[in-house]
């Protein structure tokens, strides 16, 4: 059963609107319903992402070259393993090491591993398919990166309209059906978040941004100086959270199928201990730019990622 501080989280997502969503959209009223019925994190048996996984990302619009690093440096820095990783702590390899909790529990007998690393980025700066896509349109992007034993991250520009974003979702998780390989076809996992800096910073990048609805607080200094992809960081985040436990549907989550709560979506607004409705928990500050983190990455980079959940407490870890 969980315990009283797990039901209390529950009541984030109406409170604060921060829409870390996974596979599926998920409306307030929904959510509403679900914090007063709080739901056991399970386990569903299906397969979790295991082995050597690359993470193909897809730019889709505008960003900058130093945009970019933001984000690829916080995927080279999930593996312990990469090249100089940071002697800082926390450090995002702790807090992605977390998540080998979900592979003990899924396979108690024999260990399963994962492995992540950077492999192919694409760039589409002119606007291949448009300003406004639809959620097709995301999985035709996300199918031209590999689509054997791959992630393919999707992330599209701050002036690109997605349905359903804001309104309903900063980003999705999902799977899809790749083109025949040696003669048959799998599916592959694929993610899509979007730059909301100047589209609905106080849902998609709290607690950078003043949130829209909820306990009104100042916004926090974004640790790489962008409330937009420091945004999009927390997001991608989550959604590589639920993606590699949940990948198809079936592996950990609670809630229904249609509208999960995930690895960390299954704690919104929980960055640090103490977090509460309006304070996303105590933060390291760094003395020079003031900006707040709970994770250090390559090249000096400072992240702040969300809570994951422990299925085996029913409690939100946090790095710091």
């Amino acid at each position: 059963m969980a315990s009283s501080a797990s039901k209390h989280l529950f009541s984030f997502v109406l409170l604060l609107s921060l829409f870390h969503f996974s596979s599926a959209a998920r409306s307030l009223a929904e959510t509403s319903d679900e914090s007063q019925q709080p739901i056991l994190f399970q386990y569903h048996n299906g397969p979790l992402l295991t082995g050597k996984i690359s993470i193909n990302l897809i730019w889709y619009g505008k960003f900058k070259p130093s945009q970019r690093a933001i984000v690829s440096d916080f995927i080279t820095s999930l593996s312990s393993s990469s090249p100089s990783p940071s002697k800082n702590q926390p450090s995002v390899a702790t807090w992605w090491k977390f998540i080998e909790k979900y592979y003990h529990l899924a396979n108690a007998k024999k260990t399963s591993s994962l492995s992540l690393s950077l492999s192919t980025q694409i760039l589409d700066e002119s606007y291949s398919m448009g300003k406004s896509l639809s959620q097709t349109h995301i999985k035709k992007l996300a199918a031209k990166g590999s689509q054997s034993n791959a992630i393919n991250v999707v992330l599209t520009s701050s002036d690109v309209l997605i349905d359903g974003f804001c309104s309903s979702k900063c980003g999705t998780h999902g799977s899809s059906t790749s083109s025949l390989i040696r003669g048959k076809s799998t599916k592959f996992a694929y993610i899509w978040v979007g730059n909301s800096e100047t589209q609905c910073p106080g849902q998609c990048a709290w607690p950078f941004h003043q949130p829209i609805y909820g306990p009104q607080s100042p916004p926090l200094v974004a640790p790489n100086n962008d409330v937009g992809l420091d945004g999009m960081i927390i997001n991608l985040a989550s959604l590589l959270a639920g993606t590699v436990t949940n990948p198809f549907g079936n592996g950990f989550y609670q809630g229904p199928k249609e509208a999960p709560l995930e690895a960390a979506s299954a704690c919104p607004g929980v960055y640090g201990k103490g977090a509460y409705p309006g304070y996303p928990g105590d933060l390291l500050v760094d003395a020079t730019t003031g900006a707040s983190y709970n994770a250090n990455g390559l090249n000096g980079k400072k992240y702040l990622l969300p809570a994951l959940f422990d299925p085996s407490t029913s409690t939100c870890s946090t790095l710091v």
